[in-house]
């Protein structure tokens, strides 16, 4: 759609339940199902390299498991024999080992970073892909900032599983059973007693996870206050300076801010009590080894190099242990965020393309609406069985007290919904049966809030026609009276836009949109307010750019200030979702209904130098 920005939907009654609310759910399990599958077909993609990291991961792995049992070979078969050449064998395969175990382990690593950048690449660009094709009313029901979360924290937050996360869970798992049954090979007796901490082990990571899921979810809700402030304070900075509210500002920041450190000083806290006592679990488990290991090896029930493999087994044992439980708040922030990337990747398209969608090609112009009906709740219509031709070639101006329902009208045209009853045609044709890239291409739309994008002056104007040449551009800036202004700028048409159009005033990025508009070249126009926001002196040099840009075009305009519109082949008054008159501006005003008192009120001033509106006089 050759739109300059944002659609301005006026009149949505209750809006439906947002599919995005559960901003809230950080963790959770541990392991799903659905989202490892999900993902599991993203690993198939590149399964060669999954296959190859998964082969150096098993590599690393095996080679830090066999590491004492050489130690143990060494000591009892060469060492105490002292048998140096067989003792140079052992030497020769401990540092073969070690490099296959260093190679196995930048291997995987490396792999699976690639990998996992890759997935994520992929799945930023569905997302955005997906949300360019979602309609407005997936963007009515759900704020920006939980859109942005999605796509940004959301899949961020898979970043430490897929890079690495999945197989290094993987890796600690194997290590542990390799770990146990080289110890039961050993002796059974001393890897039971080694053993017996585990269950004392398991009490201490559980009653930790519960104090630090609690922490943890105290700390992203902290955050996220401290953001909302921060962000609601710069975009309202104005205003904040206007009305000297810096000092109460900061006393709020400071309190959420405060919030955010004591909910970061528990979490570190809690953080900080896991290793001290995995440690503590841990020599516990050595003193046992070491004063019956002793025992056996005095005794001479054991080798010595038994007891010195079994004291690096049980010393490696707490790493994986220690690592899996730093993994499974990983695991649960992932899970929950794997659910609500997949949640939105799987939001349909309210208005999808028809499977044998036909290409729209206006020969003239012919706009028409039987019986349409809609509303944003089903439940509650804002629009009640509207009948309307726009004639080829024609204006015809919708205008009507606030949320009547003229711009839900205009954005059924769009196709930005879909009537709950009725159709709306184009040349005869249901724009229904249209692919969306063809009724695109036929509508140009400027709204009332002109939205500007990051770039160059020329590169907005052909946002909706890339392939526009340098003299289409200008011809379409002279047209409606912005090549002016433009060749004051510094760089001209390639002058930088500022975010939204910041550098630009409000009648210069209006008429950027309406030259965006004329050259886009299409043969229907729909202008939302275009003129509401400007100067009665702007408004007069804008008319005259709109004159030029509606000529020869079907054009339906939204309209408040009814003084713009006398010139339209029709008028259609709206108010409360039905239409209650239509005719022209002479028509209207001589049946004295609607439309007359909405004229009165919003008609200059004798002297035009003043601005009548609902009884009150504005000076210009």
């Amino acid at each position: 759609m050759h739109m300059g920005g944002g659609f301005h939907s006026h009149g949505h009654g209750g809006r439906t339940t947002s599919s995005l609310d559960d901003e809230d759910r950080v963790f959770g399990r541990v392991y799903d199902q659905q989202v490892v599958s999900r993902l599991a077909r993203y690993f198939w993609d590149y399964k060669l390299l999954t296959l190859l990291a998964g082969s150096a991961m098993l590599a690393y792995t095996l080679a830090g498991v066999a590491t004492p049992w050489l130690i143990k070979l060494a000591i009892d078969g060469y060492i105490i024999p002292r048998d140096l050449a067989g003792l140079a064998w052992i030497v020769a395969a401990f540092v073969a080992i070690a490099a296959l175990g260093a190679a196995g382990q930048y291997g995987y690593l490396w792999l699976t970073a690639r990998i996992g950048q890759e997935i994520l690449f992929r799945l930023r660009t569905r997302m955005f892909e997906h949300l360019q094709r979602l309609p407005l009313a997936f963007f009515d029901r759900n704020e920006a900032g939980r859109v942005m979360s999605r796509v940004q924290n959301d899949v961020t937050q898979l970043q430490e599983l897929l890079s690495g996360g999945m197989l290094t869970v993987v890796s600690d798992l194997l290590s542990l059973v390799g770990i146990v049954i080289a110890l039961f090979v050993m002796d059974v007796p001393l890897a039971a007693i080694a053993l017996s901490v585990i269950p004392l082990l398991v009490l201490v990571m559980a009653l930790w996870q519960r104090r630090a899921r609690h922490a943890f979810l105290r700390v992203r809700r902290a955050i996220a206050v401290v953001n909302a402030g921060l962000q609601e304070n710069i975009s309202g900075v104005r205003v904040v300076q206007s009305l000297r509210r810096e000092e109460v500002n900061l006393q709020r920041f400071e309190q959420a801010n405060e919030s955010h450190l004591e909910a970061n000083l528990e979490a570190g806290r809690l953080s900080a009590a896991l290793m001290p006592a995995t440690e503590v679990l841990s020599a516990a488990a050595l003193a046992l080894v070491l004063v019956f290991g002793g025992l056996r090896v005095q005794g001479g029930g054991m080798p010595v190099g038994s007891l010195v493999a079994f004291v690096l087994y049980v010393q490696r044992f707490f790493e994986p242990i220690r690592s899996l439980t730093m993994q499974y708040s990983m695991f649960q922030r992932a899970m929950a965020a794997g659910v609500r990337v997949f949640e939105l990747l799987d939001t349909p398209h309210e208005v999808p393309d028809p499977e044998d969608g036909a290409e729209l090609k206006v020969t003239s112009g012919d706009v028409e609406l039987r019986g349409v009906t809609y509303g944003y709740d089903p439940e509650r219509p804002v629009l009640h069985g509207i009948n309307l031709r726009v004639t080829a070639g024609h204006t015809v101006a919708l205008v009507g007290p606030t949320g009547a329902g003229k711009s839900t009208l205009a954005a059924l045209l769009l196709r930005f919904y879909q009537p709950q009853r009725g159709a709306i045609t184009v040349d005869g044709l249901d724009i229904r049966r249209v692919t969306t890239r063809s009724l695109a291409k036929s509508i140009a739309f400027v709204p009332q809030d002109p939205f500007l994008f990051s770039g160059t002056i020329a590169e907005n104007l052909r946002y909706g026609r890339p392939e526009a040449t340098p003299s289409e551009v200008e011809a379409a800036a002279r047209a409606v009276g912005a090549h002016e202004f433009i060749t004051k700028l510094e760089q001209g048409y390639d002058s930088p836009v500022g975010e939204r159009g910041v550098n630009l005033s409000l009648g210069q990025r209006q008429l950027l949109c309406l030259a965006r508009a004329l050259l886009a070249d299409a043969p229907i126009l729909v202008l939302d307010e275009a003129t509401a926001s400007v100067d009665p002196a702007t408004e007069a040099r804008m008319q005259q750019a709109l004159r030029r840009l509606m000529a020869g075009r079907t054009t339906i305009v939204i309209a408040h200030r009814l003084s713009t519109v006398e010139q339209a082949n029709l008028i259609v008054v709206l108010d409360g979702g039905r239409i209650v008159e239509r005719g022209t501006h002479t028509e209207l005003m001589q049946a004295g209904g609607l439309y007359s008192r909405l004229y009165r009120q919003t008609s200059p001033s004798p002297s035009g130098s003043e601005w009548r509106l609902s009884g009150t006089i504005v000076t210009a």
